[in-house]
């Protein structure tokens, strides 16, 4: 008997890859939330079984890790192979920042969660602690720093979904300070072509850089003064 020939075209449904697991459990964190992208809504969104997953996952763990992958595989770190500690961080955490603020939802999700062994994710971290350790900076301040770092970009990432009237103190008596502040800071928005999140970025990384580049300066110091 001669079999039906078969369809040209695209199959009814995509063929189950462990990035495609990935890239729908980031798209269901970015539209429903951490609750709304377990093993059963991905399976349920991608028309198969839950068992189906399993192929290529190991459970939720795996997928959390995944999808970290994903988004920091989005943070630039080429330019610690060129560019002056501080220029680099400073263009680190504005890649780290866009990366998560695109996608809302994994900022709490991933802060809390500890690093899985063998994500790429970690090789991120390795190349900013190398890039600060040939600049000189004592071994044990360097993880710190990028924790200092992260912590603010993250805040930031947060931030960047927040309307610039998050803080509008309204109309009424009182508290005229808050006032003031608020319609100064509307004024100077309004002057440079900003959003509040993005002022405040711009100008706490720089504050941020300023005093680390100070503190790398007195290391400096001490270190030349020692060698000397």
């Amino acid at each position: 008997m001669t079999a039906p020939p078969r369809r040209s075209g695209r199959p009814r449904s995509a063929v189950l890859t462990r990035e495609l697991i990935m890239r729908t459990a980031l798209r269901l964190l970015d539209e429903r939330g951490e609750h709304g992208a377990g093993i059963r809504e991905i399976a349920r969104e991608l028309g198969v079984r839950p068992s189906a997953l399993y192929n290529h996952v190991t459970g939720q763990d795996d997928i959390v890790g995944g999808v970290r992958e994903l988004v920091s595989d989005r943070i630039d770190v080429s330019m610690f192979d060129e560019l002056p500690w501080y220029e680099a961080l400073r263009l680190w955490a504005v890649s780290y920042r866009n990366a998560f603020a695109a996608h809302p939802p994994t900022i709490a999700l991933l802060a809390v969660r500890p690093l899985e062994p063998g994500l790429r994710t970690n090789h991120m971290y390795d190349r900013v602690c190398a890039g600060l350790i040939t600049a000189g900076w004592p071994l044990e301040r360097v993880l710190t720093v990028v924790v200092e770092l992260e912590s603010f970009v993250l805040g930031s990432a947060l931030d960047e979904a927040a309307p610039d009237d998050m803080l509008d103190p309204g109309v009424g008596e009182g508290l005229p300070h808050f006032r003031a502040a608020y319609a100064a800071r509307a004024r100077d928005l309004q002057t440079r072509g900003l959003s509040a999140s993005e002022l405040a970025f711009r100008s706490g990384l720089e504050a941020m850089l300023t005093g680390l580049r100070a503190e790398w300066e007195a290391y400096s110091s001490v270190r030349s003064g020692i060698e000397g």
